[in-house]
């Protein structure tokens, strides 16, 4: 028996002379928590909408919960549940007319339908409002509506496409509570998201640029990837002070954080005190200059780089 929940090798969509993702190849193992993570336009709703069977490959295949989605969409779509950045909720239709609807279209038979719908509506604390409309649910409300439509079939395999954007932090902390109880009743899921700590909260992701995954693996290996220490800058003005140590032969990346800088030194450069007095001479005010441990963004943003310099 397959241990794998998801594969794909060489999937590739072009939309005319753009292409959207190109030659990806992927494994996901039943049962755990996989991330994409990429800006926006790196292909990723491209791929998750190939994985659900709503578009079919330009070149390559993937196989989700057993069945080709270039051969056998409908058998992929029946085994998958799927929501999308915009929830695809009827905002016209109560919070129980919207779970009916998708029960509807998901074929869940007569006598599993009102069982089914109780235990979701308790699960996402949503017991009170089933007869208030969907547009009149606040955004984490709608959030928790549209995963319990999305699980209303019990599907093996969740694929959630930036599920939080716009949301809240405590209905992101709560969504994500919901979440890892769904894994542990052995569902397996695969999610985008554009946050770090939510990435992190992954077994393993993949970091999606222009439509390659560049790098795949557990958080805590991704940060091990990357060499050279990383310094944090407080100091004004930022800008001047970036182009500076850009300049600077010490210096292999330079990555702006609002009123900080991150700087990545060398190997070989034990600290940052080399570079202070070259800021400080050209009139940048230096207020502190500390090691930090790099976090996935600082992985994200100097592996991005270091494909850009190899594109060019």
């Amino acid at each position: 028996m397959s241990t794998l929940a998801v594969m794909a090798q060489g999937l590739r969509k072009t939309f005319d002379e753009v292409v959207a993702v190109d030659r990806v190849d992927m494994e996901v193992y039943l049962g755990e928590v996989f991330g994409i993570v990429g800006p926006d336009g790196a292909g990723k709703t491209t791929t998750f909408r190939m994985l659900v069977g709503a578009i079919a490959p330009t070149e390559g295949d993937a196989v989700v919960a057993g069945f080709s989605v270039r051969t056998h969409p409908e058998e992929v779509k029946r085994r998958i549940g799927y929501m999308s950045q915009r929830f695809s909720l009827y905002g016209d239709l109560t919070v129980q007319e919207n779970l009916e609807f998708f029960a509807d279209i998901y074929g869940v038979p007569s006598s599993e339908r009102l069982p089914r719908q109780r235990e979701l509506l308790e699960f996402s604390r949503l017991t009170p409002f089933t007869r208030r409309l969907a547009q009149h649910l606040s955004g984490g409300m709608k959030q928790k509506l549209a995963l319990a439509c999305s699980l209303i079939h019990t599907p093996q395999i969740l694929l959630l496409d930036e599920p939080t954007t716009g949301v809240d932090p405590v209905s992101r902390r709560d969504f994500w509570r919901i979440l890892y109880t769904l894994v542990g009743q052995g569902m397996t899921l695969v999610v985008s998201t554009p946050y770090m700590d939510e990435a992190e909260r992954c077994n393993r992701i993949a970091f999606m640029n222009r439509g390659r995954i560049i790098e795949c693996d557990h958080p805590d290996n991704l940060r091990r990837r990357v060499t050279g220490n990383l310094w944090e800058v407080t100091c004004h003005p930022v800008r001047e002070a970036r182009e500076m140590l850009m300049r600077s032969p010490l210096v292999k990346n330079v990555q702006v954080f609002g009123a900080r800088l991150h700087v990545w030194m060398e190997t070989a450069v034990p600290d940052a005190s080399a570079v202070v007095p070259y800021l400080e001479s050209a009139g940048v005010k230096v207020e502190s200059a500390r090691r930090i441990v790099p976090g996935l963004e600082d992985v994200f943003v100097s592996l991005i780089q270091s494909q850009e310099r190899g594109a060019t």
